[in-house]
């Protein structure tokens, strides 16, 4: 049997790569903050198998205590593989530097990227004690690669989140593991977090109204077509370690 785990599962492109993946009979882990019921009857229509796990990724000893949970569950004499997708995110808060909130500044840095080093930690521990073939998509963005104004800790965040990627692909090719790395940049998609982009004020975000534009005219993509690219890019690619997949060159 096969597991994937994906956190942010509720909605937009983590929903979409639930669904994708229960579609291919794989066993999903959900973690998020609230369940989506959705994906339940996904499941019982089709045969699959979906779990729901509550966590708050901002904690860090619930994040911790939550996985711990998991690979005890899914890394098994009967297990062939696992996914793990680091999904989850956030894009608050969108403000100039000096006006930036702390509260919102820690719980970005700690859901966008302390919680998917803990959780990668974590699980390919268990994966190199077990033998178990790991792969791990980081969902990254653009804007790990060019400033934003209004987004320097989301910006910040996606970058360091990139080269975790690429240094953790290095450390597990120079020992030869079986597990994989990658980071996945999805583009712009119909979500809410373009909700809470377009609603920004253009002091805090210079370019609202070309977001506003992108909704407009139907530049967004399904989170749906996105999150197909990327089951499919780790169910039929030879992933290279540590690389950062754009979804532009997939479609």
């Amino acid at each position: 049997m096969k597991y994937a785990i994906v956190t942010g599962a509720s909605k937009g492109l983590g929903e979409g790569i639930a669904r994708k993946l229960l579609e291919e009979q794989v066993k999903v882990i959900a973690v998020s903050r609230s369940d989506n019921e959705e994906l339940h009857e996904v499941a019982r229509k089709i045969d699959g198998d979906y779990h729901y796990f509550r966590c708050n990724l901002a904690s860090t000893e619930e994040t911790l205590a939550v996985f711990q949970r998991i690979s005890e569950t899914i890394f098994q004499q009967t297990t062939e593989a696992v996914y793990l997708i680091n999904n989850a995110g956030i894009v608050d808060p969108i403000e100039t530097v000096g006006d930036l909130n702390d509260t919102a500044i820690l719980d970005n840095v700690q859901i966008n990227l302390t919680a998917p080093v803990l959780i990668s930690n974590l699980i390919i521990k268990q994966a190199e004690k077990t033998q178990i073939p790991l792969t791990i998509a980081n969902v990254t963005s653009g804007a790990a690669e060019r400033p934003v104004h209004g987004w320097s800790i989301y910006c910040s965040t996606k970058a360091a989140i990139n080269m975790f990627t690429r240094t953790t692909g290095l450390e597990l090719e120079n020992k030869a593991s079986s597990t994989k790395m990658i980071a996945y940049s999805p583009g712009i998609m119909d979500t809410d977090m373009q909700t809470t982009i377009r609603s920004s004020t253009e002091k805090a975000f210079y370019d609202v109204d070309k977001f506003k534009e992108y909704k407009e005219k139907g530049m967004l993509r399904s989170p749906a077509i996105v999150a197909n690219a990327l089951v499919k890019l780790m169910f039929e690619g030879n992933l290279e370690n540590g690389k950062v997949y754009y979804v532009n060159d997939l479609l």
